[in-house]
Order: structure tokens, then C-alpha cells, then sequence
């Protein structure tokens, strides 16, 4: 059951109330840092601190809780990319908290979002129970998300993965394809979203052994994010 509903949720993304195209620098570097693969968790925490300093002091009510929510998430998959799986629990845990916050504001795009993506990757990290009991609650918030903006990439990726990344015979790899670049014309997107589906179209791809057909989507990818490992990973399948 875990399997079905998370086999590989690698590409949980995330914007804000501050649209993607006006993100603060200061969150950007730590974005930049967790999807370039290079550094190490503990050399990325310094970045998040000072994140959520910069948070506080510059925003307040839904953007500030979204925006701390969305540097737990960041800091969870730092931890998640050492394989340090209980300190990444933390992290979506106080992610989950500020997006609950953020959702006390008022509903908004943005806060459901959040609440997609934390409980996605902590059905990776944490137990079968735990996935078995909240996975469901991932495609709904998204549901809610795009309810408020249908335009929301991260929200449509959160869908469209479970065709894409769930094991066979629980997915349907045309399906997700047609469904991740529809993202591409349907959504406002940013480069970490294009990463996001480049990537995700390119695993459908070698999933269903054409894999010349996936490298064109690959490569794209990594013009975006050229060290990061997953992508590389898929050149070689």
C-alpha cells in the first residue's frame, strides 16, 4: 500500500504567495543549494537559518508562515538526500505545523500546497502506517490548491506523480506523461518547476524503455540543475 501511494515522490515543489518569479534571493540559494546536490545537510543549515531570519523579518501572517513552511520542507530534503530519514521527519513535521498556520489565515493556494508536499515526502520518511493513514490527503490538498489557482504547477505535479512514479500495474505512465506536459502549457511555472517536470517526463520515458526519447528531456533538466544526482542518474538507464 506505502508503495502505491509514495513509491517515489522526488519532485514535491513549492511556491508561495509571493509569486515564483519575484522569490527573495535568499530563498532562492537555499533552493538552489538542496536541488544542486552538492552540499551536505548540515552545510545547508546555516542557509535555512538565516532563511527564516530573513523570513521574519521581512513578512508576516500567510506569506511568513508559508514561506517558513516551505524552508522546513527545503531543510527536510536536505536531510532526506543524506538519507538521514528521522531528522527529514522533523523538518516536514514543522513544516506541516506552519503550513496549518498559514491555513488559519485564511484558505489560500499556497498554504494547501504546502500541506501536499510535507505529507508527501513524510509518507517517504517515516512508516508504512504513517503513509498508509495521510497519503491520501496529498492528491486532496492539491485538489484544494487548484481550487483556489488552477494554475498552480506544484499542485498539478503533485497529481500527476502518482501516474508517473507509483509502481506498475498501480500506474499509468501515458497518462502521467500527458499529464506532466500539459503542466508545461496549463501552469505558471519558475526553472525549479521546469526541472520538476523535465525530470519527472524523462523518468516516464525510461520507465517504458525508450529511452531516447526521455534524453532530450533530460538533458533540459540539467541545463536547470546539472549536478543534480537524480537527474544524472537518468542517463544512465
Amino acid at each position: 500500500m506505502r508503495a502505491l501511494i509514495f513509491t517515489l515522490i522526488f519532485f514535491a515543489g513549492l511556491s508561495s504567495g509571493i509569486h515564483a518569479a519575484n522569490l527573495p534571493p535568499w530563498f532562492v540559494s537555499l533552493r538552489e543549494a538542496v536541488y544542486g546536490q552538492q552540499l551536505t545537510a548540515n552545510q545547508i543549515e546555516p542557509m535555512a537559518r538565516e532563511a527564516a531570519a530573513r523570513a521574519n523579518a521581512e513578512l508576516s501572517g500567510s506569506d511568513l508562515f508559508v514561506m517558513l513552511s516551505r524552508i522546513e520542507f527545503m531543510m527536510g530534503r536536505a536531510y532526506q538526500n543524506d538519507e538521514r530519514n528521522r531528522d527529514a521527519a522533523n523538518r516536514y513535521s514543522e513544516g506541516l505545523r506552519w503550513a496549518e498556520r498559514a491555513l488559519q489565515e485564511g484558505p489560500s493556494a499556497e498554504a494547501w500546497e504546502m500541506m501536499s508536499v510535507n505529507i508527501a515526502q513524510s509518507s517517504v520518511v517515516r512508516s508504512t502506517l504513517f503513509a498508509m493513514t495521510n497519503g491520501l490527503r496529498v492528491e486532496r490538498y492539491a485538489r484544494n490548491a487548484l481550487a483556489i489557482n488552477s494554475r498552480n504547477a506544484t499542485a498539478q505535479h503533485m497529481i500527476a506523480g502518482r501516474w508517473v512514479f507509483a509502481p506498475a500495474p498501480f500506474n499509468n505512465l501515458e497518462r502521467g506523461l500527458d499529464m506532466m506536459k500539459a503542466i508545461l502549457s496549463e501552469s505558471d511555472m519558475d526553472d525549479h518547476e521546469r526541472f520538476n517536470t523535465y525530470a519527472a517526463i524523462g523518468f516516464a520515458y525510461v520507465q517504458m524503455r525508450r529511452p531516447q526519447e526521455a534524453r532530450p528531456w533530460v538533458a533540459r533538466a540539467l541545463e536547470i540543475y546539472p549536478t543534480n544526482k537524480f537527474a544524472l542518474s537518468l542517463l544512465d538507464s
